[in-house]
């Protein structure tokens, strides 16, 4: 069976990108679409041989793209974390990359039509009823097909994109902060105490760790975490329970929570052996994505450390050299192991985060009609 899809990098991910109607030509029920996104990936397999996925949680993505004109929106989107090795795949989040990469696509693709100046592609996220927005320069109605905007973690250029989250708390558990707390002790024990994790839900669900506290040096970034890797996903399944996200016994998600290390601002060394100095960055971040560390950080954890900024007592909050200062935009920069990302964090006078602003670039490698083998037991 031939399904058609539209391949895009977004930021620093790789995503497939399906419109709904053809999705639905070999899929007739919600069951059906996640086999047929695990069958064109070759989700059983590790290495996604047989398939379109890339064997790796940054290009192991695909949403489903539907067309609302009448509706709030332009677009809904249904984003698809695709499990590698295992046949699955998660609905449980949305990604901020492949939502860059959506707001291109609807200006190309014609489903939201080029302003004279500007073109503002309003999406919403199924996953989660979160309202993204992707502004893309098209002067004198021009379409980009290429430009030169970069993002840390990728050295090739792309088009522009600039993409906000409106209002982005409580889209999967109801609230900011799901225990009502800033702080929280977690049952994961580290030399026989309990672990102290700040718990949200903005951009994404997740949980924020101090990295000395699991014995991990942020000074460089260059490892992979193995030694740490065992009770860090110690620390998603306990937050998974505490954050309601899944009941007790229930197995463990893999993509949601978003679990982090964090560490106050210091002289690191990226992945790719560049000395990042200490004056470039208002605190470190290492982000756990799927089972692997994140080689940069995905956007809907920076939104999530950008929420956990104006938190007072968070793990975050108290990681920064400088304090959030409500009712105006303010600039956070975050150093992970590509490099620093900025997001502009805009709150009201009470200091609630209203919206989260980054500059992505993003870039359409193919369209394509993936020969989709069914999976044989």
């Amino acid at each position: 069976m031939q399904l058609r899809g539209h391949w895009y990098r977004g930021g620093t991910s790789k995503c497939w990108l399906f419109d709904a109607e053809d999705v639905a030509r070999h899929a007739s029920s919600r069951e059906e679409m996640l086999q047929l996104l695990a069958d064109a990936f070759g989700a059983a397999d590790a290495r996604q041989l047989d398939g379109v996925g890339g064997g790796t949680s940054t290009t192991s993505k695909a949403a489903i793209v539907t067309a609302t004109p009448d509706g709030p929106t332009d677009l809904d989107y249904l984003f698809a974390q695709v499990g590698i090795g295992v046949p699955t795949v998660e609905l449980g989040s949305n990604c901020g990359n492949c939502a860059t990469a959506i707001a291109l696509y609807a200006v190309q693709a014609g489903i939201v039509r080029a302003g004279d100046v500007a073109t503002r592609v309003r999406m919403r996220n199924l996953n989660t009823g979160a309202v993204l927005t992707g502004t893309i320069a098209t002067p004198l109605r021009r379409v980009p097909t290429a430009g030169q905007a970069r993002v840390p973690g990728s050295a090739a250029p792309g088009v522009p994109v600039r993409l906000s989250f409106h209002a982005p708390w409580g889209q999967s558990t109801g609230m900011l902060l799901p225990t009502g707390k800033a702080v929280d002790r977690l049952a994961v024990s580290v030399d026989g105490r309990s672990l102290a994790a700040t718990m949200l839900d903005a951009g994404a669900p997740a949980v924020f760790v101090p990295a000395g506290d699991l014995g991990v040096d942020l000074s460089s970034m260059t490892d992979g975490l193995a030694h740490a890797l065992p009770r860090l996903l110690e620390v998603r399944a306990a937050a998974g329970v505490v954050m309601g996200l899944r009941p007790p016994g229930a197995p463990p998600q893999n993509a949601i929570p978003k679990v982090g290390l964090v560490a106050p601002a210091g002289t690191y060394t990226a992945s790719d052996g560049t000395l990042v100095p200490e004056d470039s960055h208002d605190l470190r971040v290492r982000m756990l994505s799927m089972l692997a560390p994140h080689p940069a950080i995905g956007l809907t954890s920076a939104v999530a450390v950008s929420a956990a900024a104006a938190v007072a007592g968070s793990v975050v909050a108290t990681s920064l050299a400088r304090a959030s200062t409500p009712g105006e935009g303010r600039w956070l920069r975050i150093g992970t192991p590509a490099g620093v990302v900025t997001t502009e964090v805009v709150t009201d006078d009470a200091g609630n985060v209203i919206e989260v602003v980054l500059d992505r670039a993003a870039r359409q490698l193919a369209t394509a009609h993936i020969e989709v083998a069914r999976t044989v037991a």
